[in-house]
């Protein structure tokens, strides 16, 4: 917390705090993967995580004079501190500490966390999602780019009424009517011999896996991909549907509303990327500008 290494337990905000009473928070989930190529924890596209976090902090006019690189060098402290020499999940989030009233915009603290948590095992097979009958928040309302905490209240209630109904996931219509993303992932469908994503201006946050995945589908699998409006329809016509985000890696979608996608499984090119991924965030694809070492000051040659 503000560069003060802290027991769990004793990580705490006031009840009263802005970040608490008016969602004053902004935030970033960022993953780490132990790299036997490197024989080092790899922080996947950190910067790219503390652009966007500064970002986010800008939009929702914070005052802080804190730079991505100082956040940058206790996300790393802090993982060598726990000894964490496997897959994490790291919270890092800036948010009001104190203030009269909605409007206060200072000071500004940071609070990072570091969590074990496995990826996600392709095997297991997709998920049974749902077209939501809440819409994804708009930009000219809540701007999705900005990663803030009360922006995931939209995702929360569409999820739970997900579950109510009996599904794992929702999928979000954007306010026009096409297909935005999914709680916490953003979607990718196949139509024949190309990829189909939403694009940037579809109400979706602007994901650096959703980016990881569009480079790795046209440099290594070969597949052109289309970033552009899509129709709900589209989905359930989909030869393959797939989500993904930084927790929850690449998620296969076997069903939607019913309609199964595909023949049910989990489609070629979903395993394939799916396997390349995980090779990537590994450091195993190359791309030595997307990793931060936490035990080596750089990423140097591979073991």
């Amino acid at each position: 917390m503000n560069g003060r290494l802290v027991p769990y337990a004793e990580a705490r905000v006031h009840v009263l705090a802005p970040a608490i009473t008016y969602g004053a928070t902004v935030f970033e989930g960022i993953r780490g993967y132990w790299s036997k190529h490197y024989d080092d924890c790899l922080l996947f596209r950190l910067d790219e995580h503390l652009e966007r976090l500064a970002f986010s902090m800008k939009v929702m006019r914070f005052q802080s004079d804190l730079e991505p690189r100082t956040i940058r060098a206790w996300i790393r402290e802090l993982v060598r501190a726990n000894g964490q020499k496997d897959e994490v999940h790291i919270r890092a989030l800036a948010y009001v500490s104190e203030g009269p009233n909605m409007f206060t915009t200072a000071p500004v603290e940071v609070a990072i966390a570091s969590l074990a948590r496995p990826g996600r095992n392709i095997g297991q097979g997709g998920v049974r999602a749902t077209i939501s009958n809440w819409r994804r928040i708009s930009d000219d309302a809540m701007p999705p780019r900005v990663k803030c905490a009360s922006n995931y209240q939209n995702g929360r209630l569409a999820s739970l009424q997900a579950k109510h109904d009996g599904y794992d996931t929702p999928i979000l219509l954007s306010s026009s009517g096409h297909v935005a993303e999914a709680p916490g992932s953003c979607v990718f469908l196949r139509r024949g011999d190309r990829l189909v994503t939403p694009g940037v201006t579809s109400d979706i946050l602007e994901s650096i896996t959703r980016d990881s995945v569009i480079e790795i589908a046209r440099q290594r699998c070969r597949v052109p991909v289309e970033e552009r409006d899509v129709d709900r329809s589209e989905l359930y016509m989909a030869d393959e549907v797939f989500l993904c985000g930084t927790a929850s890696e690449i998620v296969p979608v076997s069903e939607i509303d019913g309609f199964r996608v595909g023949d049910g499984g989990v489609g070629e090119l979903t395993r394939e990327i799916a396997t390349l991924y995980g090779r990537l965030v590994r450091g195993e694809l190359g791309y030595p500008e997307w990793f931060a070492p936490v035990y080596r000051d750089s990423l140097g040659v591979p073991a």
